[in-house]
């Protein structure tokens, strides 16, 4: 039988992911124990808003972040819950884990080091390689979340390749998040881009922290010939 403060822990916690000011909602989350939260932002990665899903995943990022600092061990923990979420035998399906990952990763440069090759190992086929169509996309966005910071980070030729190779997905939404983590990296180099991606006018979501963008495959591609950007 679930505690009555449990009940409402996540009461609160699913009020507070509603707010529309991310720091106001980070801020109120800090005032909650972070062993309280942690099994609730995992509750809300189910949630069938994908606003909320998206904003309890931003703040698991926070959280595992949070927690390296105070107790390395404990962040690992959370971590390594996420990779048995992403287990066949864990029963579940996995849902938000692959983007929450990425999220603690690229903001602890020290969990970094040590949990990056098991995320980009989701994309590849002589790895963890995760089938389900839904994790395939958590898996390039958590992977393009992590690129987009500023810690030090390399992405070996075979993920980069992999990368590559879901530009030709059929799947928009694998197409955008594909482009958003090369450009992270600084490896998309227009002049080889195929031409479908700068002709996609697709509209996909965009996460940017706290709400959704829509934006075109087309836009993000032609926003980087105006930069000078390395293959």
């Amino acid at each position: 039988m679930a505690k009555p403060y449990g009940r409402k822990t996540k009461k609160k916690v699913g009020k507070i992911l509603l707010e529309p000011h991310r720091e106001t909602a980070m801020k109120m989350l800090r005032q909650i124990p972070d062993e309280q939260l942690v099994g609730h932002f995992f509750s809300h990665f189910y949630h069938k808003n994908e606003l909320i899903k998206f904003r309890s995943i931003a703040a698991m990022g926070a959280l595992g972040s949070r927690m390296g600092r105070k107790n390395m061990e404990k962040a690992r923990i959370v971590l390594r819950r996420i990779m048995w979420n992403l287990n066949d035998e864990s029963g579940g399906i996995g849902w938000g884990s692959p983007e929450a990952m990425g999220e603690i990763l690229s903001q602890s440069p020290e969990l970094a080091l040590e949990f990056k090759s098991i995320l980009f190992s989701y994309l590849d086929p002589d790895g963890n390689y995760l089938e389900h169509e839904a994790l395939q996309r958590g898996v390039l966005w958590g992977i393009g979340t992590y690129l987009e910071s500023n810690n030090p980070h390399e992405l070996n030729e075979k993920t980069k390749g992999l990368l590559w190779g879901y530009l030709y997905s059929l799947d928009p939404v694998k197409r955008g998040y594909a482009v958003r983590a090369l450009i992270n990296n600084n490896c998309f180099n227009c002049s080889l881009v195929p031409e479908n991606i700068m002709a996609d006018t697709h509209r996909i979501d965009l996460f940017n922290g706290w709400d959704f963008i829509a934006t075109r495959i087309s836009d993000m591609a032609l926003s980087c010939e105006s930069q000078e950007i390395f293959a």
